[in-house]
């Protein structure tokens, strides 16, 4: 499935790298921290995620289907302190064999997905058993109050964020896959006004058994 959303892509481009330098770029040493061996990144973004391998990572596949930030993503792979290469494909059609990484990474891109249940079928698929599923994304809040305020602003939110949608239950998801969550930190991250109603945040680690 083809993705084009080039007036998104370049307000991505922008919010994204101001976040980085209010907390986010924490949270990316915290979610690659001690990886090694062939990782497989879902929508890479603007490569944000690569200055934070660790060298133990032998290889990044970093998929991401946006023209403008798949070539932002190429020239930030080449500053990598690790092997990064940036494809095009689809989370619900990953670009690899069966069993073909040590671990997969899934950084602020299940919001916005699709298919959300099909990209976690994916991951599973491509990541080899024993292996991890890192994660770092925005998620349903768990106080009701606020989870009605993400539901009722969905479907705008949808479609001025490119597809991100404020409402999914994320965790739950990665479970209903057959991944075993073995780390999971719940963190408020709301950096700007805007961020506030997807300020309920997972960031951690699930086995495929």
């Amino acid at each position: 499935m083809k993705v084009h959303h080039p007036v998104f892509a370049r307000v991505y481009e922008r919010v994204t790298s101001a976040l980085e330098a209010k907390g986010a770029a924490e949270h990316r040493d915290e979610l690659l921290a001690d990886l090694s061996g062939r990782v497989i990144e879902v929508g890479a973004g603007t490569g944000l995620n690569f200055g934070h391998y660790p060298h133990g990572v032998t290889e990044v596949v970093a998929v991401e289907p946006e023209p403008h930030l798949r070539q932002l993503a190429r020239a930030a792979a080449r500053n990598a302190p690790v092997p990064v290469t940036v494809v095009d494909g689809d989370a619900a059609d990953l670009p690899s064999k069966n069993a073909a990484f040590d671990a997969g990474i899934a950084s602020l891109v299940l919001c916005s997905v699709p298919g959300q249940a099909g990209a976690l079928d994916e991951l599973y698929r491509v990541i080899r058993p024993g292996g991890e599923l890192r994660f770092y994304e925005h998620v349903l809040a768990k106080n009701p109050r606020w989870a009605t305020c993400q539901h009722r602003a969905a479907p705008l939110w949808k479609r001025l964020g490119g597809g991100c949608t404020p409402d999914r239950d994320t965790r739950a998801a990665i479970a209903t896959a057959g991944l075993e969550t073995e780390q999971c930190r719940e963190l408020l991250f709301s950096p700007t006004w805007a961020a506030k109603l997807t300020a309920p945040h997972i960031l951690g680690r699930a086995r495929h058994p």
